[in-house]
């Protein structure tokens, strides 16, 4: 039917009004990057030696080009981020002076602000680049920001969980994943093969979630990527979107007592809750895809973990009580239904 008010008022709910490449979302069948599925990219998709999961820089190549990469082109861009990587120390100086109670998204968000003093983009803009050269400073900036990521997100995680330690240096000779988890501090092989499938599957889910649609947003002003970006974070981190993978390791929202052997009465009431994190999707209709693949890699991983049971027994029960209540139109988890319990446990 015709879009209406109601459609507008809700965020466009089922409207088309945005042109995206990289990745669509069906609300059937899931999220397909370039045309390919997360089980088809884990599969095609080169892998670390002795790995089994996609590396991220094999889908950033993907995402960028259209293409599946060589594994030598992955190579080379896992040392191009390697080189990219510093921190200028003012960012650095920032985040160690934050107060511990600040949220770590907005430390991110803040740090990612401050990395605009390093932006090519806005630099060439300021001298007057033409606008068909300005691609390829945003490219510049793009690759720069990626590379630095890790090392912000790192160095926030020792700031708050491990009394500020350093977070060491890049080894040019790993991937993008090995070195973010050997700066967080852990180098056990499972853990680093669960980052490389977690930062594959989480890289990019169509245009018009709020992160993606505000930075595309951001950007249309030509701000340069690291304020579109920051912008980015500051809507992922409300609890409507990517703060759901925090909440969705709480107690479970419908039950908060359910354990592994205590089953949900029949009939019981949910309590009055606008969303129940980990459920429910604003256009998938079955299963998010990025659930079925962490699941698959808890129960080859981590089978018994009792964390992982819990979720497991959810998976069973959550679903038709959902069904039962009215509380969602797609009552099946999603994505942060799993991630959040995946890395407490790994570690």
């Amino acid at each position: 039917r015709p879009a209406g008010p109601l459609q507008v008022y809700g965020g466009m709910r089922g409207m088309k009004g945005l042109i995206y490449e990289t990745s669509v979302l069906d609300p059937d069948e899931g999220i397909r990057f370039r045309g390919y599925s997360i089980p088809e990219c884990q599969k095609k998709l080169p892998k670390a030696a002795g790995g089994e999961e996609p590396l991220p820089e094999g889908l950033f190549w993907l995402l960028v080009t259209g293409e599946i990469p060589t594994q030598e082109q992955v190579t080379w861009l896992s040392r191009e981020w390697a080189k990219r990587a510093a921190l200028p120390s003012h960012v650095v100086t920032m985040l160690d002076n934050f107060p511990t109670n600040l949220h770590p998204m907005s430390q991110l968000s803040a740090a990612v602000t401050a990395l605009n003093s390093e932006s090519k983009f806005a630099r060439a803009y300021a001298e007057g680049i033409h606008r068909a050269k300005y691609w390829e400073f945003v490219y510049e900036d793009a690759m720069d920001l990626i590379a630095k990521l890790p090392c912000v997100a790192a160095k926030i995680y020792r700031n708050l969980y491990r009394e500020g330690s350093g977070i060491g240096a890049i080894d040019p000779n790993l991937d993008w994943s090995h070195n973010f988890t050997n700066m967080l501090g852990y180098t056990d092989p499972q853990f680093i093969e669960l980052m490389r499938l977690y930062l594959t599957i989480h890289s990019d889910h169509e245009g018009g979630n709020v992160s993606a649609h505000t930075s595309h947003l951001v950007g249309s002003a030509l701000s340069d990527p690291y304020l579109a970006f920051a912008a980015a974070m500051n809507g992922l981190a409300g609890p409507l979107h990517g703060l759901a993978n925090q909440v969705g390791t709480a107690p479970c929202p419908v039950c908060p007592s359910l354990s592994l052997s205590v089953p949900l009465p029949a009939h019981s009431e949910p309590p009055s809750l606008q969303v129940v994190p980990g459920y429910g999707h604003a256009v998938l209709r079955k299963t998010d895809p990025r659930y079925t693949c962490q699941r698959e890699f808890a129960l080859k991983h981590l089978p018994k973990d009792p964390l992982f049971k819990l979720v497991a027994q959810l998976y069973k029960i959550v679903p038709n009580v959902l069904l039962e209540q009215g509380k969602a139109k797609n009552p099946w988890p999603n994505v942060d239904a799993h991630s959040g319990v995946l890395l407490q446990v790994s570690p």
